[in-house]
């Protein structure tokens, strides 16, 4: 990458950790949330789910004029809205209210995400666009390394509001770099035809069969990835003994295995396909799903061994499957497309936190139960996909179809 693709690259990085960070403390704060309301597994799956799917609502509205303006002033649109929702979760004094905030956050949060990865698509051809957004996810795993632990260290100092205004400071000293360095994205206007049907955008993927699909299968990928997620802590902690100093350690080697995993994968992916490294992440980590949701007590090291190697797959199938996706929409519509995949892609956790609330329940002795069933439903999603994705993507070569250099400002 050129100095000036870095520098965007790394700004738009910045902007997915505290995104993803946001939504990625939520679910190890169960096991805090839950004693501090006196609320049920249920409830705590409403917090969880109401972020992802108000974004999921917003993001599906926006895909009809996001289009029709600068990438870049709605990406700052969206993330300064985010961050005045995640200050509210900060300050939050009851559940009615945190729970509000979910909500505003999540109408905000909904424009976040396609405007990164339509911008990363804008700027960096196909050829080199694995490597991309193995970088832009790389957040995730910085998140997990750094952001999860620091955050679930802050509230066992201070309270658990403390993550949410960590990530909403660290938000307002991205916003002035962004704002300057940031070129303004506005090429795909006028590569756009005139257009005075609002319901086009959708209308276009809805006759496009690819498109349908490849809709589908970010919903399920998903949903099976964030069925087991919200769980995670609580049946660590109540159901196998971890104390609250224990579990932020999943997340601490978790992370820094998917931030290697996101930089080495994407480049193998541009070198050896997208496809290739998709199919052989989602296999292998079918066997990780069984062992994490069947986990009986174990020695630390090799409890977080296994998360560790569930982190990488996990990674490996993301980035390659978010690339191969990017791909299947012309640059004009780019824009709305992503606007489409992202809220599908909230609607889909959104579905795994109600799902889950709905199967997993609390023991009279603490102990969370039906966490297995969870398991082999993810399995069964995560299969689909496999065979969705083979369907979708086999013909799909390094060749940039759909690839153009962004123009320079």
């Amino acid at each position: 990458m050129s100095k000036n693709e870095r520098l965007i690259i790394a700004l738009l990085a910045a902007i997915n950790f505290t995104h993803i960070l946001d939504f990625m403390i939520m679910m190890p704060l169960g096991n805090y949330l839950m004693p501090y309301f006196k609320i049920s597994p249920q409830q705590f799956t409403f917090l969880v789910g109401a972020y992802t799917l108000t974004a999921g609502v917003s993001g599906f509205t926006a895909a009809f004029f996001v289009n029709n303006y600068d990438r870049k002033k709605v990406l700052l649109y969206g993330y300064t809205g985010f961050l005045l929702g995640t200050i509210a979760c900060g300050i939050a004094p009851t559940f009615e209210l945190l729970l509000a905030a979910r909500i505003l956050a999540g109408m905000f949060g909904g424009l976040i995400g396609a405007q990164v990865l339509s911008i990363v698509a804008d700027i960096i051809p196909y050829e080199r666009r694995g490597a991309a957004m193995g970088a832009i996810m790389s957040a995730f795993a910085v998140a997990s390394t750094f952001g999860v632990p620091f955050s679930l260290y802050l509230a066992n100092i201070i309270s658990w509001h403390a993550p949410f205004l960590f990530v909403g400071i660290v938000g307002v000293v991205i916003i002035p770099l962004v704002s300057k360095y940031l070129p303004s994205m506005s090429g795909h206007i006028k590569e756009k035809e005139a257009d005075h049907n609002k319901f086009e955008v959708l209308q276009v993927v809805v006759e496009n069969p690819t498109q349908r699909l490849a809709l589908l299968f970010s919903f399920l990928m998903m949903m099976g990835h964030f069925l087991i997620i919200p769980f995670i802590n609580p049946y660590m902690e109540f159901n196998n003994g971890y104390s609250k100093t224990v579990t932020p350690m999943i997340y601490l080697v978790g992370g820094i295995s998917s931030f290697f995993a996101a930089n080495i994968l994407g480049k193998i992916s541009d070198r050896y396909g997208k496809l290739p490294v998709f199919s052989v992440s989602v296999l292998l980590s079918l066997l990780f799903v069984w062992v994490i949701t069947n986990l009986p007590p174990v020695h630390i090291a090799l409890m977080l061994s296994l998360f560790a190697v569930w982190f990488v797959l996990a990674t490996g199938r993301s980035v390659a499957a978010q690339a191969m996706i990017s791909n299947v929409v012309t640059p004009q519509h780019r824009g709305s497309f992503m606007s489409f995949n992202s809220s599908v892609q909230q609607l889909g956790t959104a579905a795994a936190s109600f799902i889950a609330g709905m199967i997993v329940i609390k023991g009279e002795d603490g102990k969370i139960q039906h966490y297995n069933w969870l398991g082999y439903l993810s399995i069964v999603v995560l299969v689909v996909c496999f065979f969705l994705a083979r369907r979708l993507f086999y013909k799909m070569t390094n060749q940039p179809a759909f690839s153009t250099q962004a123009k320079k400002q």
